[in-house]
């Protein structure tokens, strides 16, 4: 039946198995690139939460490089240090270990958290909008070609002068076949778009939290007085 349609509907089946294909690659993929993530960070922060010094927690937490919590720490870890430093070389901290943050350098350690998270988030829904796409275009392509097969069904009832089943039966056998493979073609799309929203979106609470977690250690491992300036 496929094999027999037109051209304009065998372009457009080409056009929703594509996007179909490429939907369930991308489903599948996030699937599992979500589950090792999520993994991973339960597991960074039941290593971080043990009861060391922030910098000598490094080897032990670096094995979980899926996790966008390790990136945060080394950036946020990273820039404390060079805060640390200058306020040293500045004469505003004495002790040689721990950290030494004014208030105006933890602003700036947090805001380095911030973008780090985004940034990570950002690499996590690569694709996800494809889903998106696929979902919402796919049912439009599927009433497309259903409109285009009943216009020609009728084509043919006024070419022919009659309309009998052998005559109707091809375009609205097309149109069927159009309208199912744009449904098929959406909603494991659909599904597959919510799932990866609701991940998402845990995985970013989780960066949050994390983030605060990070600056309270950071204020915990403060060395010397409080400095105001």
């Amino acid at each position: 039946m496929i094999a027999e349609s037109g051209f304009f509907a065998q372009f457009l089946l080409t056009i929703l198995l594509v996007m179909s294909i490429v939907s369930w690659g991308i489903a599948i993929g996030k699937v599992r690139l979500f589950r090792r993530v999520i993994d991973h960070n339960t597991r960074f922060r039941a290593a971080f939460r043990r009861k060391m010094p922030l910098a000598e927690k490094a080897s032990s937490l670096r094995m979980f490089n899926s996790s966008p919590l390790l990136r945060m720490y080394e950036t946020g870890l990273t820039d404390a240090a060079e805060f640390t430093l200058q306020n040293r070389e500045g004469g505003l901290a004495s002790a040689e270990s721990g950290f030494h943050l004014l208030p105006r350098q933890r602003e700036a350690v947090a805001g380095t958290l911030a973008r780090v998270g985004q940034e990570k988030v950002g690499e996590l829904e690569h694709w996800v909008v494809f889903l998106a796409t696929t979902g919402n275009a796919a049912p439009f392509l599927g009433l497309l070609g259903t409109v285009w097969g009943i216009i020609d069904a009728f084509v043919s009832i006024g070419q022919r002068g009659s309309a009998t089943l052998a005559i109707v039966a091809p375009g609205i056998a097309e149109a069927l076949i159009l309208t199912a493979a744009g449904l098929i073609a959406a909603i494991p799309a659909v599904v597959a778009y919510n799932w990866s929203n609701n991940k998402l979106r845990f995985i970013r609470d989780d960066l949050d939290n994390f983030s605060l977690e990070l600056m309270t250690a950071l204020v915990k491992e403060q060395t010397g007085p409080e400095i105001t300036a």
